[in-house]
């Protein structure tokens, strides 16, 4: 695809909204500025996912809600609320969980110092808006080079219907939510927010999910204006994780839509956590100046078990802080705005140990030739998720501070740029002792290097310059370049000390639409990251990380939602991706091989959705979303693609009659079979992550 030649034609198709003086209501961004902005006039790539459409679409994960939104890769392997998330091929390292991305919610990062986000300890029943932002540069990224997802919750202060949620559905799903705000007094406000919900996914073993959560909110308005919020809130989390596919299984899996009795020796692992938050935020205006300090903490602990080894974990606690200023000044006689901070994040991990599994059967196994010649007791099953003998003990330190600016200033009355920066300061102090430790060449238990000790630490630098330009009153251009740092993590530094951090480079112009019946945004960009961190397999068959020389990421993403009438909406989304190693050198047995002008695996070429949305007066609704994920390569070498899947579509109808209403989500309506993820390991070995077989869930909501 030539993609000057698709700026030109989307252009021309948009001609007519080029053209247009009605404008419609722009949705607001606080992310990219952190002051509340029009996305048309952010000289940036920005989604919202709206309150109608998380209620719309009965969100319960992340993933549901951004999975669509161009550029960006949100899946759960586990059909739980623990996706893996990807934003312009970052993120694409991560094993599990979230990395290179930051996550906040309400201004608070949700994102460990190192770049480690859980996202089982956030409500999205109490969400009611989503920003994306991607690419590197912005001053809210904190050690990410991938860009920001913002959670807005609902306020406090915002007059909101208490309600009750009643859902249930296919495989063991039960939902239970339950909203209460009100006023204390003139001043004084509280509400709270319970949480439960439990799905048996039995289509598949070891895969149950339950989850608890309460959030207690409560906010005081000072004699000067000025406005305090706290939030203390509690999560319980029990996940069992699904073991991988072979070929052969995955295959059975396309037939039946059943995964049982798997070949996998790791069919206990699980991730069972407990977390308690607390985060406070203050506002006050004073003359030209805003104050907004936040402070907040997090004590979190884990039950893991993994591949090879048994992760637990119970004195974990995290402790931050950022200390934010706008001022609202002239520039050039126009309205200017320099948004400043500092930030300091400490995370403090005590005595987390690792364990052997202690149930397991196992076959004794001779390898090698000679002298080298010698039995091993290798594992064939594990039993259960029971702990054995200690494997190795840790204490961590991880340490982060900082500070960014951000000027925003318009030139003309059309024509407006900002200027950021952020400099901030990253240390490892990591020391531990390794007893044991899982060998995968022999799948067996061997002696671990004994006591160690990490001390390092990274300077990290972002910085962007950006500038729209309003063609007309409801279009606007964009453009701007960005850069940012992004430091290995405290598990990828165990694995190889020498890690670098990356430097990324994105280029990006753009265009946006806002018409009383449109809203449009294109983006075309390029990213350049230097020393990329990657995961790749060791000559054992270990999982390590490493520098990837140099990677070029090239991409069109298009998003749009027209209204044919009062009643019926009809939209899309498209992105194009072609990510390549520019330079990179794969160990493999037998020693390094080049991958220089491969694509960059699991990330497809072409990816969209389409969605049909009817509304009626009369409290009908429905809406249907389909959604493509093209073929892909499945390994480093590009030796095996995967076909992806096509047209996977979710269907919504529901009736709402004053404080009632009634709502049916069918999610993979024709049952389609296919593949999460699929990849290939250096030695050939393929393995399968099966998708969620239809899913039905009927809600009722009561607000009172």
């Amino acid at each position: 695809m030539k993609l000057k030649y698709s700026i030109f034609a989307i252009l021309a198709i948009n001609a007519n909204l080029l053209a247009s003086d009605v404008v419609n209501l722009d949705q607001m961004s606080v992310t990219a500025t952190k002051i509340a902005t029009p996305t048309k006039e952010i000289s940036e790539s920005i989604a919202v996912v709206d309150e109608k459409t998380i209620e719309d679409k009965n969100i319960l994960n992340i993933q549901d809600a951004i999975q669509n939104v161009p550029g960006v890769i949100a899946e759960s392997s586990t059909n739980s609320p623990s996706p893996r998330l990807i934003i312009r091929g970052a993120g694409l390292k991560a094993r599990y969980g979230v990395r290179e991305i930051m996550v906040m919610k309400d201004g608070v990062p949700m994102t460990d110092p190192d770049s480690f986000t859980r996202f089982d300890f956030i409500d999205m029943q109490d969400v009611s808006s989503i920003e994306v932002q991607k690419g590197p540069g912005s001053i809210n990224a904190v050690n990410a080079t991938g860009g920001v997802v913002q959670l807005i919750t609902k306020s406090v202060f915002q007059e909101d219907k208490n309600r009750i949620k009643l859902g249930i559905g296919n495989d063991g799903q039960k939902n239970l939510n339950l909203k209460v705000r009100g006023a204390i007094s003139e001043n004084d406000f509280a509400s709270a927010t319970f949480s439960a919900r439990t799905i048996d996914n039995s289509w598949r073993d070891n895969n149950e999910f339950d989850t608890t959560q309460l959030s207690l909110k409560y906010g005081h308005i000072f004699k000067d204006e000025s406005t305090i919020e706290n939030e203390l809130a509690y999560t319980e989390s029990n996940l069992n994780l699904p073991a991988s596919m072979t070929r052969t299984e995955f295959e059975e899996f396309k037939r039946t839509g059943k995964q049982h009795n798997t070949s996998s020796e790791w069919q206990n692992t699980a991730r069972d956590s407990k977390i308690v938050s607390f985060n406070s935020k203050y506002e006050k205006e004073a003359g030209s100046i805003t104050y907004k300090p936040r402070f907040y903490f997090n004590h979190w602990e884990h039950f893991h078990p993994v591949s090879g080894i048994i992760n637990d974990s119970n004195d974990n606690n995290i402790f931050g802080t950022d200390l934010e200023f706008n001022h609202a000044h002239k520039l050039l006689s126009k309205d200017a705005v320099l948004v400043g901070g500092v930030t300091l994040k400490t995370d403090i991990t005590k005595d987390s140990k690792k364990y052997e599994y202690a149930d397991i059967q196992t076959q004794n196994v001779t390898t090698g030739f000679g002298a080298n010649r010698r039995t091993v007791t290798q594992i064939v099953r594990t039993l259960s998720n029971n702990k054995g003998a200690l494997a190795s003990t840790e204490d961590s330190t991880t340490t982060l501070y900082g500070g960014y600016l951000m000027e925003s200033f318009k030139v003309t009355d059309k024509w407006g740029f900002d200027l950021s920066t952020r400099v901030d300061k990253l240390n490892f102090d990591i020391n531990g002792n390794e007893i044991r430790t899982y060998d995968y060449a022999t799948k067996s238990y061997t002696n671990g290097v004994g006591n160690y000790l990490i001390d390092n630490s990274f300077t990290l630098f972002s910085a962007k310059l950006g500038t729209s330009y309003a063609i007309t009153d409801a279009t606007n251009v964009y453009a701007s370049v960005a850069t940012a740092n992004q430091a290995p993590t405290t598990s990828e530094l165990g694995a190889n000390e020498s890690l670098q951090k990356s430097q990324s480079i994105n280029y990006e112009i753009g265009l946006k639409t806002r018409t009383e019946k449109s809203n449009t945004d294109l983006a075309i960009y390029e990213n350049m990251v230097k020393d990329e961190i990657i995961q790749i397999k060791d000559a054992n068959g270990n999982s390590i990380y490493d520098n990837a020389g140099k990677t070029n990421k090239k991409g069109l993403e298009l998003n749009t939602a027209y209204d044919l009438t009062n009643t019926l909406q009809i939209g899309g989304a498209y992105a194009y991706s072609k990510f390549k190693f520019d330079t990179f050198n794969e160990l493999v047995r037998g020693g390094l091989v080049s991958r220089d002008g491969n694509y960059l695996p699991f990330i497809p070429e072409n990816q969209y959705s389409v969605f049909l949305a009817y509304n009626l007066p009369s409290g009908f609704k429905s809406r249907v979303t389909a959604k493509s994920y093209g073929s892909y390569y499945m390994d480093n070498a590009n030796t095996q693609k995967y076909d992806g899947y096509d047209l996977i579509t979710d269907l919504m109808v529901g009736y709402g009659i004053k404080e009632h209403s009634i709502q049916l989500n069918v999610n993979n309506v024709f049952a389609k079979n296919y593949a999460m993820e699929a990849t290939k390991d250096v030695y050939g070995v393929e393995s399968y992550k099966a998708a969620s077989p239809r899913s039905t869930m009927l809600t009722y909501t009561y607000k009172f």
